[in-house]
């Protein structure tokens, strides 16, 4: 788990996400799982803080086991603290590669152990290689989804359309607005309505 409160709220932020944008797809987002990657070998796993892998049934699991699952993380996503910053820029990426994990991304909520604070890599030829930033975003191939900053805030938005992807809380805040336009137009109505019903009576 993350070490200080901003390194916390980044991986629940993400995992909220990402759930939340796959939600009724055979997708798995998990988050600060082992996932054990040799049967028999139970020293050997990994701990990604959140992950994503595609055409895997969603749903609570105590750990991944690669073999039973008959796949690896497509994508992972690894939050930056001080604790983690030589793993997650040296020796994790070294497991990722020899699980063939598709893309890596690393981000860091208080720019303060990596630079850039977000950077991406993708597997190419069995080698993990860095990601070109577009204009200071890195676009997901694999989950169609493109990673930029807001300051230190990270952000995602669909690749094709361009929108945002909300947390659960932003959506429901989002719908609860709609709503009351929804609502006010309908009073709106009425009140005209009512009023050319009154100009009609006094005619």
């Amino acid at each position: 788990m993350g070490e200080t409160d901003w390194h916390i709220d980044a991986i629940f932020m993400l995992r909220d996400i990402l759930r939340r944008h796959f939600q009724d797809q055979r997708v798995y987002v998990g988050s600060d799982l082992l996932v054990y990657y040799h049967e028999g070998r139970p020293h050997e796993f990994v701990v990604p803080d959140v992950f994503v892998a595609l055409d895997c049934p969603p749903g609570p699991r105590r750990v991944f086991k690669t073999w039973e699952e008959h796949r690896t993380p497509d994508v992972v996503f690894e939050i930056t603290s001080r604790s983690t910053a030589r793993d997650d820029a040296v020796f994790k990426p070294k497991t990722y590669q020899q699980l063939s994990v598709r893309e890596l991304f690393l981000y860091d909520p208080t720019a303060e152990y990596l630079n850039p604070p977000l950077k991406g890599f993708r597997l190419s030829s069995g080698t993990l290689e860095s990601m070109v930033p577009d204009r200071g975003s890195l676009r997901s191939e694999v989950l169609g989804i493109t990673l930029s900053l807001d300051g230190r805030s990270l952000k995602l938005a669909d690749s094709e359309s361009g929108l945002p992807l909300l947390t659960t809380a932003e959506a429901e805040q989002q719908a609860r607005a709609a709503e009351r336009l929804a609502a006010k137009a309908e009073i709106d109505k009425l009140r005209c309505e009512l009023e050319r019903l009154r100009r009609k009576h006094r005619e």
